[in-house]
């Protein structure tokens, strides 16, 4: 299998996550008027279909390891386990979180729920495998914390009229800032093993993870179409077939990107000197991405006040301190 042989191409991977994780949601903007339940269907799909892809081709070659379909044939059952576990809870807080932007707006579910995230997912994975200087790490991911806080201020301060936070709002936005903050552990132990049970590569551990959001989709999903969260009325399957090809396509690719994203996370963070913390905080930073596209590509800020703007400005400035630190952080 392909893996890195030195930092900067760990860290090209780990930038590469954050690129793709920022990026698969403007594949929901091809579908205007699309519930989102429908086409997480396609999502969730095109996400499992990418895993088998980067197996089979990044995987399956280089002189490193054992090859994707044999790796993925040896995996104990366990370590199968974790994988999809992480798959199912990042499933959940994936699906929750856009429900608590729907209620509570981005400047409420954004610093709870991604905020909350980064600081538990940090903590949590530095003590399944510390790695890297806890005072750069830690301290870059403060930064990055406030910079995803003045993101959220200056879509406040664009929004004429914003959302009331609502309690619901609130609670969906900590539950799934936890949840999102728990998954990668899974992930990070699956990569780890045990004396016992080695573990697998990074691609078998992309494949069972993303076979734990497919599992997991159908239940969680069905309930969402029956009982939204955001108060709208209950999605009907019908407008899924109905649905054209051109929308299965864009939820397909986007399952592709945030996989493409996932496997380079994933593949990084086994890595010398890297280590799950920092790998998933680097791919955290997914937010100042998806603040990227809207600023500069979908113009969402175009006729914001000037105060929204210098919010944005700050978000930038903190967010290149703060990545900069967690980047510095292995080799320090």
């Amino acid at each position: 299998m392909l893996l890195p042989g030195t930092y900067h191409a760990a860290l090209f991977l780990m930038v590469l996550s954050m690129l793709c994780w920022g990026s698969w949601a403007n594949t929901l903007k091809l579908c205007p008027g699309y519930r989102f339940q429908l086409f997480y269907w396609d999502y969730a799909l095109g996400l499992l279909g990418a895993s088998i892809f980067w197996g089979l081709t990044a995987g399956s070659h280089g002189h490193t390891g054992t090859a994707f379909l044999s790796d993925a044939a040896q995996t104990p059952l366990s370590i199968i386990l974790l994988a999809a576990a992480g798959g199912a809870v990042f499933n959940v807080a994936n699906l929750l979180l856009v429900a608590a932007i729907d209620i509570a707006g981005l400047a409420v579910a954004f610093p709870v729920g991604i905020g909350l995230a980064l600081i538990i997912g940090a903590v949590s994975n530095y003590l399944v495998r510390p790695v890297g200087n806890p005072l750069l790490l830690f301290g870059g991911v403060a930064l990055v914390t406030v910079a995803i806080i003045f993101d959220a201020m200056a879509y406040r301060r664009r929004e004429a009229k914003a959302k009331a936070a609502t309690t619901r709002g609130i609670v969906l936005s900590l539950v799934a800032g936890v949840l999102m903050g728990l998954f990668y552990p899974f992930v990070a132990k699956a990569l780890t093993g045990t004396p016992m049970q080695p573990a697998p590569g990074p691609y078998a551990v992309a494949y069972f993870f993303a076979l734990g959001v497919l599992i997991s989709t159908v239940p969680a999903n069905l309930l969402l179409m029956r009982k939204p969260l955001d108060g709208k009325p209950p999605v009907d399957r019908k407008g899924y077939m109905n649905a054209p090809v051109s929308w299965h396509l864009a939820g397909i690719l986007g399952g592709a990107i945030w996989c493409t994203g996932g496997v380079a996370n994933f593949v990084a963070s086994g890595a010398h000197l890297v280590g799950p913390a920092v790998s998933y905080s680097i791919g955290q930073g997914a937010t100042m991405v998806s603040a990227c596209w809207g600023v500069f590509v979908w113009h969402e800020f175009a006729s914001a006040p000037a105060s929204s703007k210098r919010f944005l400005l700050l978000m930038f400035i903190f967010f290149a301190l703060g990545l900069t630190a967690v980047a510095l952080a292995p080799l320090y």
